[in-house]
């Protein structure tokens, strides 16, 4: 008998394998799964609004899905009539002029980010990475064949790079940046001047700039969201603007996004596309449609709910010694850096990372938190509190009332 000398082969690629879980998915499951278990868990995991989509939205999906047409394949870039609508909008909140052309619709927003990557990013091309950044942009940015490069602002510059921290990250390889704001997961948003430097930084060293704009309608206090393109028109050649639905419009489930970029990046895109997942739904298009070019009432009543229970929240966890929380000024998170928290002892545990305090704080509390680690460093918390008022009061309550047992 001759022996199989063939090596082995595993079961899974290593490209895939190599992808780290999504965090924020993760904690949310986690808590879900302990609710139907019968434990009163209260979950600041997900990054999801509690309010119900507006009804003119769910009654555009529902006569859609009435008509024929939407039974039946569609153009891959997305419905002409969506494509319009969201140039439209563009010009509305961003104020600039895009073509129906230069937009792509993607299976959310998530789609739209791979897919940025993917059509621009060669292997060994760095991507300057923001960080605290949100879960999935340095995979998205591996599965390219991308390097990310964390570029990290801290607690104490209000989780804001400067223009001389990228700088000084930026080699002969830099191809990317990623720009967000506002903030997931920091709430942090960028001033106008401070959104203008940046771009031009990016313009002047032949930077491409992938900005993700899904948080554009939720600013608080004198924050405003500045778009880069509208702050530096010249950059509109070299940058992909990634927004969606799901946020502005409460449709976390109904998975549409898009990106904006020049039409030669359009083109490779919606030839991925193809490929990938062909086109939308198109009853989840059609009610896109109703919601980017209606008005916006529904979505300032949310961000005043928001608003409020932003105030709340920041003033409950910069009460907790050993926290200290720049006041988010967009998005729906607070990220407070905890620190001054780690190293103490709360019943018999002696968390020494965040990933141990979350633990902690959902086993002992019933409190389900991510880990700063899912973000970038350690020592950091987020909380989304895009959940009910009353949920919110508690589970910051019992957060307050277990840290307090530090010792």
């Amino acid at each position: 008998m001759t022996q199989n000398t063939i090596p082995p082969r595993s079961r899974v690629s290593t490209r895939v394998a190599a992808i780290a879980e999504s965090a924020t998915l993760a904690v949310d499951a986690k808590a879900k799964a302990l609710k139907a278990a019968g434990r009163p868990v209260i979950g600041f995991g997900a990054g999801e609004p509690d309010f119900p989509p507006p009804d003119y939205i769910v009654e555009a999906a529902v006569a859609a899905a009435r008509e024929p047409a939407s039974h039946r394949y569609s153009p891959t870039a997305g419905l002409p009539a969506l494509r319009e609508g969201i140039a439209a909008k563009t010009l509305r909140d961003s104020g600039y002029e895009v073509s129906p052309g230069s937009v792509l619709v993607t299976n959310g927003g998530k789609q739209a980010v791979y897919q940025a990557f993917a059509s621009i990013v060669d292997p060994g091309d760095e991507v300057l990475l923001p960080a605290p950044y949100w879960t999935t942009y340095p995979e998205a940015i591996r599965l390219a064949g991308g390097v990310p490069v964390e570029v990290v602002a801290g607690v104490d510059q209000g989780y804001l790079v400067t223009v001389e921290q990228l700088e000084a990250a930026r080699t002969e390889r830099t191809k990317v940046l990623l720009f967000c704001s506002p903030s997931n997961p920091t709430g942090a948003v960028y001033s106008p001047e401070q959104t203008a430097e940046i771009g031009r930084w990016a313009l002047e060293h032949g930077i491409w700039v992938i900005t993700d704009e899904i948080y554009e309608h939720l600013t608080y206090d004198d924050a405003v969201f500045t778009p880069i393109v509208r702050a530096v028109p010249e950059l509109a050649d070299t940058t992909i603007v990634l927004n969606g639905v799901a946020k502005t419009y409460a449709m976390t489930g109904w998975r549409v996004g898009w990106m904006i970029a020049p039409t030669d990046v359009i083109k490779a895109a919606t030839n991925l596309q193809s490929h990938l997942s062909s086109n939308v739904a198109n009853v989840s298009q059609r009610a896109a449609l109703a919601a980017v070019t209606g008005d916006l009432s529904a979505v300032e009543q949310m961000r005043a709910a928001f608003d409020r229970r932003r105030r709340t929240m920041v003033e409950m966890l910069t009460a907790i010694d050993g926290v200290v929380l720049p006041a988010p000024q967009g998005a729906f998170y607070a990220y407070p850096s905890v620190e001054g928290v780690l190293g103490r002892t709360i019943r018999g545990v002696t968390p020494t990372n965040s990933v141990e305090l979350a633990a902690l704080i959902l086993e002992q509390a019933e409190v389900a938190v991510v880990p700063g680690e899912a973000f970038g460093p350690s020592g950091y918390l987020r909380l989304s509190y895009a959940l009910g008022d009353e949920d919110l009061v508690e589970g910051v309550t019992r957060i307050q009332r277990l840290l307090a047992e530090g010792v």
